[in-house]
């Protein structure tokens, strides 16, 4: 019997993410350009002790998994990846990723890191549907989301504030059945 290699690619692998790695993180989390690009909320700094509250609040909970991205060539810790408000009653999860590390945006990365994020999201969790949310500006992230088949569900008008502008957020979700047609 053939098992698939779950959560390893060919350049990357999804890992656990440690106490060792939060020095890393919370230089992510001080740079405000992947700040605005990863998430909804201001760009504020967190510090390794919050970011350490972060990591074990995701640890504990049954609503959500954080996976730290790995290069497989020498384990260089360069992004996060993993689910959000997860329903399990209705198999549905909200799918994340974000590559710190600004030498190694822009090289795949990030979507070998979904794709193996999606697999283990419909194979092992045996979700039906997962969805995401992207600001508008953020040109690389949609282009890089529709090429892994997911649709546009959806527009939340001017609903970031940045910089003295409104942007809309973007609800995209694909459902088991098109991942599946997809591989």
């Amino acid at each position: 019997m053939f098992i698939n290699n779950l959560l390893v690619g060919e350049r990357v692998k999804l890992t656990s993410l440690n106490e060792e790695d939060l020095a890393i993180l919370e230089n992510w989390y001080n740079d405000v350009n992947f700040l605005r690009l990863y998430d909804v909320i201001s760009a504020f700094p967190k510090s390794e002790m919050q970011l350490l509250q972060m990591l074990n609040n995701k640890r504990s909970s049954s609503n959500s998994y954080i996976f730290a991205v790995r290069t497989l060539e020498d384990n260089t810790l360069i992004g996060v990846t993993g689910f959000e408000e997860i329903l399990w009653n209705n198999g549905a999860a909200t799918i994340f990723v974000g590559i710190g590390s600004s030498e190694s945006r822009g090289k795949g990365y990030g979507k070998e890191a979904l794709n193996l994020a999606m697999e283990f999201g419909f194979q092992e969790l045996n979700f039906h549907r997962i969805q995401l949310t992207v600001i508008q500006y953020n040109k690389s992230a949609v282009n890089l989301y529709e090429s892994l088949g997911y649709k546009r569900e959806g527009i939340y008008r001017e609903f970031i504030h940045r910089d003295g502008r409104r942007y809309d957020m973007y609800l995209y979700g694909i459902l088991r059945e098109e991942w599946e047609k997809l591989k």
